[in-house]
């Protein structure tokens, strides 16, 4: 599902179930599971990377379905700001993605977490992707199509 954010961009939301066992000790979803969370949501908004797992359901936008042969997507640096608990709930919580920056070699994902009954937006974060070639050890730029097909999508970092 695709939004038009009053931020900039297209954002891609999608739903990503809580598991009783992400629960900590307060009832909060724990932060390692966030992160969890938040990797469900990029693989869901723009596809798992080639090579990896077996095909499934379309993707809203395939950023790394059509990576050359040998190359990887690797999490350079993950940012979390948590602005309210997330409670566990046995319904999905709602996350918003979209893409906060292009740059030469690296490519930085945005999401809000919204608690799926109350709509309160608990956590905000950013990852920043590079793409590695494992043959040659080195990084790769990111292509122009790629960076014109994340055109609709670039909006609003959360931090600044």
């Amino acid at each position: 599902m695709t939004d038009t954010s009053d931020q900039g961009g297209q954002r891609l939301t999608c739903q990503v179930p809580m598991r009783w066992g992400d629960m900590d000790a307060y009832g909060h979803i724990n932060n390692v599971e966030i992160l969890r969370i938040l990797e469900e949501a990029r693989i869901h908004a723009f596809g798992p990377p080639a090579g990896t797992g077996m095909p499934g359901v379309d993707v809203d936008l395939p950023v790394f379905n059509d990576l050359p042969a040998g190359t990887q997507a690797l999490v350079v640096e993950h940012r979390v700001k948590y602005l309210a608990p997330l409670n566990y709930r046995n319904v999905p919580a709602r996350v918003e993605v979209w893409v906060s920056s292009v740059k030469g070699a690296s490519l930085t994902m945005a999401y809000a977490i919204h608690d799926p009954v109350t709509g309160t937006r608990c956590v905000i974060a950013e990852t920043t992707l590079a793409f590695f070639q494992e043959n040659t050890g080195r990084l790769l730029r990111v292509s122009a199509g790629k960076k014109a097909m994340l055109a609709p999508f670039l909006g609003e970092p959360n931090f600044r």
